[in-house]
């Protein structure tokens, strides 16, 4: 019930809940005055790697009737799924962060190079490891199980909450090994001019985009 209205009420519950909470415990975010602002900037590009990374892994199995027929091959169910979802997240992430912008009378300076590198690091990450986790769960069901296990610290270690600068310095060498982490910084250094995100390195993030994807192709 609702259909793609929870596209949108889903991200917004976790950004009002997020916001509620430690407005409570803080003063204000570690960028900025509007907490909202700050977690819709952080929690939207990780609920698109996640969601859709997922959707990718499962869509071999979810379209297998489909590619009984000889023309319709496996990357046309990878590339179906990637392209509506990843579409849908987009405008997801349009619509509530320009409502929050809206609502609290905010007027950001956004630098749209620094916004565009990060969604194209998001992309070609999400899509790269949804690729070799379709590989891989199609191949080793239990595969599925190991991943969601793995990947439940993530929203702690991909600078949701936080950013990278206000990790103590013997930690964060090991907090930037995960690539999520430099995506959620140089996104929120187009929404935030006077961040700076020196730690991230979009190279790096390419890199191992473009060899997991090799792998699951």
């Amino acid at each position: 019930p609702g259909g793609y209205l929870w596209a949108i009420l889903e991200p917004v519950a976790g950004i009002a809940l997020l916001s509620m909470v430690f407005s409570v415990v803080m003063r204000s975010p570690a960028l900025g005055t509007n907490f909202p602002y700050f977690f819709a900037t952080g929690l939207l590009p990780f609920m698109f790697y996640t969601a859709i990374s997922g959707q990718i892994a499962g869509s071999i199995k979810y379209s297998r009737a489909l590619l009984g027929y000889p023309a319709v091959t496996f990357m046309d169910a990878l590339l179906a799924r990637f392209l509506l979802n990843a579409l849908t997240q987009l405008l997801v992430l349009a619509i509530v962060v320009g409502g929050i912008v809206t609502i609290f009378n905010l007027h950001p300076i956004l630098d749209w190079s620094s916004i565009l590198l990060g969604l194209a690091m998001l992309v070609s990450l999400t899509l790269s490891v949804g690729v070799l986790n379709c590989y891989l769960i199609s191949s080793f069901p239990l595969w599925e199980r190991l991943w969601a296990v793995f990947n439940r610290p993530m929203f702690i270690l991909s600078g949701v909450l936080f950013i990278p600068e206000v990790v103590p310095a013997r930690f964060r060498e090991y907090f930037m090994l995960n690539p999520v982490a430099h995506i959620t910084s140089q996104i929120r250094k187009g929404f935030f001019v006077t961040y700076d995100a020196v730690y991230v390195s979009p190279v790096y993030v390419f890199i191992i985009s473009l060899a997991l994807g090799i792998f699951g192709m």
